[in-house]
């Protein structure tokens, strides 16, 4: 499945989580750092999180 990490595409297999999106992106290190994730909509979602295809995710 495909889901968006600000705005750039990443491969998914159905059933991984915030946290594997992040992995795949590049960008773990960052939530490391004290920077959040965000759906949509602008409400905080946590690493373990559920993604489904076509989701688009914000780190900020």
């Amino acid at each position: 499945m495909q889901v968006y990490v600000n705005n750039k595409p990443v491969e998914l297999l159905p059933g991984m989580t915030v946290r594997h999106a992040l992995i795949k992106a590049g960008l773990l290190e960052q939530i490391e750092a004290g920077r959040k994730v965000y759906d949509a909509w602008g409400n905080e979602v946590g690493l373990a999180g559920a993604l489904s295809a076509g989701m688009k995710i914000w780190v900020r």
